[in-house]
């Protein structure tokens, strides 16, 4: 059952009342779905795009003017904006031709000389100035940066508390570096950049900086704060009650000052900055607001060093992914095993609940070594929700498994040594040749990509095609990348990396120690999805010749241990080597996962099964 639209009618009556009032005089008000840190993800308590829309899903822009409401968002979310949305919005489908996004949108559809609100510590820095530049250039309008944001004053007490868990310390043993050595490397790259300090608002660059780790957003391991680091000193912006006796014996040597002082204290850096003509570097993430606090003239924004240091896995963190994944694995085929049992013979058909079986998994992971609980809401989808991409069931509201639908589950843990992402689509009865004949398309793309080998920081843009080819010889594709960072003990989407059709991917080529990965898939609406993914990590290929100078050749190599259902694959559909990639990497996951498991149970016996030959 698709979710059910939610009624806004109330809180974008109270919202524009906001907007036209003396005090505020605007024509539309933007609703971002970041925090104050550009987080993908976020707390409960910065779910303002949510609120005051319905769509709860990761991506998308709100737009708000006196007589409209538009929700900007991207292929991954069409149907789930749409079935979440009452009539009061209207879907903007982001890279459907003809459609603005919304900073075009702004630009095109208001009066010259309009005033847009918004709340300058949700939007960057360099899209705030960007926007502002467009809106003067239309006869005197602008951008207005409120502080006191709209959205926060209609939700009013009901919106949640902030966050306020303690953090703590990840031991170098999971890191491999301490957090010293880290802010060494860092000052190394402010000397080549030429900048007097480096302004640090991205939680998972503060965290894996610090050796820290927290739980301020679901399935995220990070938690609220800013840091500066300069050539002389380091301060951690953090509330003061999340830090116990323990993390302040590590931070020896660490300034700590409340969050929000960052705001003031980089205020007053400001004019020993011009004095000393030295300016500041600062990420892509760093907001409107805190550049303006500083002077935007007083600071380079450009990549942070941390974002490529961070990427960059050392042979601890790339060992620490290969163990977790193969306990992941474990869990995996628990799960599987116990699922099929349930619908073959214990009357699990039309009994269990989308939610009841992704709570089980759940159960199989918290009981794996080392694991602190998901790395983001299990999408576990059938049928027609799994065209959803990013599907989230919800328990009411979430279908029931049927053996006639396919499944997908896309899952994923958190691990002091790793971080782990997969997705698997399997059917419990008979699936149709179509439906077999589209799942091996997808599988033939994942096998072209991961047996790819390519000179050292080629793009992902460049590989993205291998994935879709077999796709696209019939005319079909899907909406989404095809590969994403994932971090270690930190956030399962890492950049800079990814491969897709993305302009922001031509610009950051791979790199041994990166971790991507490999998850092409195909969705029909209505009626079912599919997606295969594996983590992988980028690692050195071992080529007879080196035609790059010495810049040398890299491949995947597949840290997830889990089978793909032999029954889903048209076997004619592949060539030799296809069938002998599938046997092959069938062999390595019984060979790692299969000890973890008790001999003769459900999951031992279905890995057993699963991965046998073709």
């Amino acid at each position: 059952m698709p979710p059910s639209p939610v009624n806004t009618t109330s809180q974008l009556k109270r919202l524009r009342e906001l907007m036209a009032s003396p005090s505020y005089n605007i024509s539309a008000y933007v609703v971002p779905s970041e925090d104050a840190h550009q987080s993908e993800y976020v707390a409960a308590c910065d779910m303002r795009r949510a609120f005051i829309s319905g769509f709860d899903g990761s991506a998308g822009c709100a737009v708000i003017t006196a007589d409209k409401a538009a929700m900007f968002t991207d292929g991954r979310y069409f149907l789930q904006a749409r079935a979440q949305m009452d009539d009061n919005w209207v879907l903007m489908k982001r890279g459907v031709p003809g459609v603005p996004s919304w900073q075009e949108y702004l630009e095109k559809n208001l009066p010259a000389g309009s005033r847009v609100g918004i709340d300058p510590t949700l939007l960057s820095a360099s899209e705030g100035e960007k926007i502002r530049q467009a809106l003067n250039s239309r006869d005197g309008g602008d951008l207005v940066g409120i502080e006191q944001n709209l959205v926060d004053i209609v939700w009013g007490d009901s919106r949640p508390k902030r966050p306020r868990d303690q953090v703590f310390i990840l031991d170098t043993k999971f890191t491999g570096e301490a957090y010293r050595d880290k802010i060494t490397r860092v000052r190394e790259s402010l000397e080549t950049a030429e900048a007097a300090g480096l302004v640090v608002s991205a939680l998972d660059e503060i965290a894996w900086l610090f050796n820290l780790r927290g739980s301020d957003i679901s399935y995220n391991p990070v938690f609220f704060a800013y840091a500066l680091v300069t050539r002389s000193e380091v301060t951690l912006y953090i509330d003061d009650t999340k830090i116990d006796d323990e993390v302040r014996e590590h931070l020896h040597g660490v300034s700590i000052r409340p969050y929000n002082a960052i705001f003031g204290e980089l205020a007053a850096l400001s004019s020993s900055l011009v004095q000393s003509k030295q300016r500041l570097l600062a990420g892509s993430s760093v907001s409107w607001a805190l550049a303006k606090a500083l002077g935007t003239d007083n600071l380079v924004i450009d990549k942070s060093p941390i974002t490529m240091l961070k990427a960059l896995k050392n042979e601890v963190e790339l060992e620490g992914m290969r163990q977790c994944h193969i306990r992941d694995g474990a869990a995996m085929a628990k799960y599987f095993g116990w699922l099929e049992n349930e619908m073959l013979f214990n009357g699990g058909h039309q009994r269990l609940s989308e939610v009841d079986v992704a709570d089980k998994l759940e159960q199989f992971r918290r009981e794996q070594k080392h694991c602190v609980g998901l790395s983001f809401n299990t999408i576990s989808s059938v049928g027609a929700n799994g065209a959803i991409i990013h599907y989230s069931p919800q328990r009411g509201s979430d279908a029931l498994l049927d053996m006639n639908q396919m499944y997908l589950c896309d899952s994923g843990g958190q691990y002091y040594d790793g971080t782990t992402d997969v997705t698997r689509t399997y059917h419990f009865g008979t699936p149709t040749a179509w439906q077999r004949e589209c799942f091996t398309r997808v599988l033939k793309g994942h096998i072209a990509l991961d047996r790819a080998v390519f000179p050292s920081k080629t793009t992902g843009y460049a590989l993205d095609p291998l994935a879709r080819l077999p796709l696209w010889q019939l005319g079909l594709d899907y909406r989404h990348g095809t590969g994403h960072g994932v971090g270690s003990f930190l956030n399962v989407h890492e950049g800079p990396q990814g491969i897709g059709m993305r302009d922001g991917y031509l610009s950051c080529g791979l790199q041994h120690g990166m971790t991507i990965t490999n998850e092409p898939g195909y969705y029909e609406d209505g009626a079912f999805g599919i997606r295969i993914e594996n983590t992988c990590l980028v690692v050195k290929a071992d080529t007879k010749y080196d035609y790059t100078g010495g810049a040398g050749y890299l491949r995947f190599e597949a840290v997830t241990m889990v089978p793909i259902q032999k029954k889903l694959v048209q076997a004619g559909l592949l060539t030799v080597e296809e069938r002998q990639w599938l046997d092959q990497y069938h062999a390595s996951v019984w060979e790692k996962v299969s000890p973890l498991l008790e001999e003769g149970s459900h999951g031992y016996e279905w890995l057993k099964r699963e991965t046998s030959p073709l």
